[in-house]
């Protein structure tokens, strides 16, 4: 697939070019079979494996430009690919594959005395398109949860993963011809020009609904730009609380994993809210554990008391995603001052509560209103996977159509199915 640096390109007609195929191939998803749709997924997951070696040439491409512009070290993380990670990938779409298929779906069917007997039924939202940064697994993923959920897709990676974005739609490619089923059902953007993103967000013939994926920079470019609904995955400023009912152990083996285990990924704990009451126990463990794991701390006064290696927090921090090994901890008198300040400073992702007491918890559930919200659990578990979906294109943060991990279920809607013995209206 060539790029816009090495060839010139029309965006405008380029992008209309796609849209009509995608249009097109939408009719044709729309009576392809399950057994159609699951084979170009296991044959995708099959060429991702063939292909390991180019993909892997490609995104060392990716990887080394994003070197030379001196990219932080947890971006180069979400954009380096090996073979575990292609294998995840594979994974991912044998998984997708082996989910039900949600089309056709019959959600409620009901009589009523005029006559009518009504069903309610999924069916797919039509053209998807997705825009994403940096991490080139989102082009499988995307591809083969819209796929899956009979949805034609447009997909615009970030131009930092452009290589290896391109190598992998190829290996979608050759899953769909296995199957019988048109390559215009997945489409990528064939180039890194940001203009296309511009094109992309006037496509409203042909693009039903947006998903955007990636920092507030770009999100904030399409919720102003768009013509199409979108779908939004804000950024996961994520907390977790340790209240004054936490088995401490439990809280540090929480804590540090959902810090650390991989700090680059939305689902990350960002800020540590702990109970005074049990601050001092339990905060000089919690620094030394999370210090040990290489993780900069940030607290408030009473945190910076504790420890010389914590550093002053600024009001900033509080609302930071740093998708780095840095963690802002504060103090709270309570459970009531815990959720105000969460409620205050969240992004509405993903936040925990380490308690061994159940009707803390639920107060915690019934008044923190965000997408995901946890008990005794680490918030590196916001995940599709993690949730038995097979994998999401992203967590939606907003409140219609769809929230929380946005699965092969999100990627539909309905319609109403109506039949009759020939029932007429009455004048």
């Amino acid at each position: 697939m060539a790029d816009s640096s090495n060839i010139e390109l029309d965006i405008y007609e380029v992008m209309q070019e796609i849209g009509k195929n995608a249009k097109a191939a939408c009719a044709e998803l729309l009576v392809a079979s399950s057994e159609s749709k699951n084979i170009a997924l296991i044959e995708a997951a099959k060429s991702l494996r063939n292909n390991k070696d180019r993909i892997i040439s490609e995104n060392v491409k990716d990887v080394d430009n994003a070197i030379a512009k001196n990219s932080k070290d947890s971006f180069i993380d979400r954009l380096k690919l090996d073979e575990k990670r292609i294998e995840a990938m594979a994974e991912g779409l044998e998984s997708i594959a082996k989910l039900g298929d949600p089309v056709g779906d019959e959600l409620a069917r009901w009589q009523e005395p005029n006559g009518l007997d009504i069903s309610r039924v999924r069916v797919p939202l039509g053209v998807i398109g997705v825009i994403y940064e940096s991490r080139p697994n989102v082009t499988a993923d995307a591809g083969a949860l819209c796929l899956k959920s009979g949805n034609a897709s447009i997909l615009r990676g970030g131009s930092e993963s452009f290589y290896s974005s391109s190598a992998i739609i190829e290996s979608m490619h050759e899953g769909l011809r296995a199957a019988g089923l048109p390559v215009a059902a997945i489409q990528s953007v064939p180039t890194s020009s940001r203009d296309a993103v511009g094109e992309m967000l006037k496509l409203n013939d042909y693009i039903d609904v947006i998903i955007p994926r990636g920092g507030k920079g770009l999100i904030k470019r399409i919720i102003a730009e768009s013509k199409i609904p979108t779908l939004q995955h804000l950024d996961g400023n994520c907390h977790t609380y340790v209240n004054k009912g936490a088995d401490l152990n439990k809280a540090l083996s929480i804590v540090e994993n959902a810090k650390m285990r991989r700090t680059g990924i939305c689902g990350a704990t960002e800020t540590l809210v702990v109970d005074r009451s049990i601050s001092s126990e339990f905060l000089p463990k919690m620094i030394d554990v999370l210090s040990d794991s290489g993780c900069e701390i940030r607290g408030d006064e009473k945190v910076v008391g504790f420890d010389d290696r914590v550093i002053q927090a600024t009001e900033e921090d509080w609302d930071t995603e740093f998708l780095d090994p840095i963690i802002s901890i504060k103090v709270v008198e309570d459970i009531d001052e815990a959720i105000l300040f969460i409620s205050q400073h969240s992004s509405h992702h993903t936040d925990a509560i380490v308690t061994e007491d159940d009707k803390a918890a639920e107060e915690f559930f019934t008044r923190i209103d965000s997408a995901i919200v946890m008990q005794n659990s680490s918030t590196q578990f916001a995940d599709g996977g993690e949730f038995g979906m097979g994998a999401e294109i992203g967590i939606a943060t907003g409140k219609l159509h769809a929230r929380g991990p946005v699965g092969v279920e999100q990627l539909t809607t309905f319609k109403y199915v109506v039949r009759s013995e020939g029932a007429v209206r009455p004048k």
